[in-house]
């Protein structure tokens, strides 16, 4: 048993358990009681170095992702480390790779470093066969994803509707009478997953050409996206559009549309910088960190306080189509669309 998990049991703030350890006069006699009893029936220890802050609280939270050096995971750590530390909460940030057992390794390190909680950025945690080794942490201290689902007790995922995003983006590509659209990917992430559903849907939907030279699983660099496109327009295979699951790979779709000339609507994924930077300027369709990335920084803040009725398990947002010019050559300014 944790602090956590006495405060979630007696319905009060990891705040008051503390002052009740500490002999606080701050205490009615009535919550000192109940937690006392919850203490005593779950044989809770505190932690001996955590208490001897007078908080038993390292008011110290784990962020975890597989690469910094990725656009999307730098920018949810930036926004995710911002609102932590307004909260004057601190961090630890480990980047794991995508190995299980690195992953393991630091899920457990940041347990032995007594972090009141860890939030993990995007899918790659999400292990397809197994996550008894997060549902392990879990029952020690509370995990928040974001931009992930896990079916695990006592976390808290933050997320993106990227199915429907993907999919509302074929239905844009279906009304201007584009048919054979190219979809271009890099993993099964749980992520995705749901972009792969999302284009399948809408080419379903919209009875639009289902061939498998159209699905495109590639590795995620620029020379790859770059050399598929090639290579299928080479072969004399018409394309109509290209979407993307990664800005990464339609920027390199789109190098291979301007060597030979041919202009095509282009769509990628998460609204990156290199969205912005590509030529024409890429249209994206954005997962919304600005909106998760505080959504679970203040559900972190609800379950820290004791407020757990208040903190959902599952938080989704819609997307958002952000166009630029390479949907609509005659509109060259960015326009938002909820999707």
């Amino acid at each position: 048993m944790t602090i956590y998990d006495i405060a979630k049991a007696c319905a009060v703030s990891i705040a008051t358990v503390s002052r009740v350890l500490n002999g606080s006069t701050k205490v009615s006699p009535k919550t000192r009681e109940k937690v006392l009893a919850a203490m005593n029936e779950h044989n809770y220890k505190p932690n001996p170095f955590a208490r001897g802050l007078g908080l038993n609280s390292m008011k110290m939270i784990g962020i975890l992702c597989t690469d910094v050096s990725d656009a999307f995971f730098a920018k949810a750590v930036s926004l995710v480390e911002h609102d932590l530390r307004k909260r004057g909460l601190d961090v630890i940030l480990g980047c794991t790779g995508n190995e299980l057992s690195d992953k393991k390794k630091y899920l457990q390190l940041f347990l032995d470093k007594h972090v009141d909680a860890i939030i993990l950025i995007g899918s790659p945690f999400r292990e397809e066969q197994d996550n008894s080794h997060i549902e392990k942490i879990t029952k020690q201290i509370p995990i928040i994803t974001i931009n992930s689902l896990l079916d695990v007790p006592n976390i808290y995922c933050v997320l993106c509707d990227e199915k429907e995003g993907m999919q509302k983006a074929i239905e844009l590509l279906a009304k201007q009478h584009c048919d054979n659209i190219l979809y271009l990917y890099d993993s099964l992430s749980y992520s995705g997953q749901q972009k792969l559903a999302g284009y399948k849907a809408g080419i379903q939907e919209y009875n639009l050409k289902q061939v498998p030279y159209l699905i495109q699983r590639i590795p995620r660099t620029l020379e790859a996206a770059e050399a598929i496109t090639t290579k299928l327009l080479d072969s004399g295979i018409e394309l109509s559009a290209i979407t993307a699951s990664e800005d990464l790979l339609a920027v390199g779709a789109q190098k291979a549309l301007s060597a030979r000339g041919i202009i095509l609507p282009v769509i990628g994924f998460n609204n990156s910088i290199l969205a912005e930077c590509s030529t024409p300027s890429l249209t994206s369709i954005d997962n919304r960190l600005d909106v998760l990335c505080p959504a679970a920084v203040t559900i972190l803040a609800q379950i820290l306080n004791g407020d757990f009725a208040a903190a959902p398990s599952k938080t989704i947002f819609p997307s958002l189509l952000v166009e630029r010019e390479s949907f609509s050559h005659n509109k060259p300014n960015k326009k938002e669309a909820a999707l």
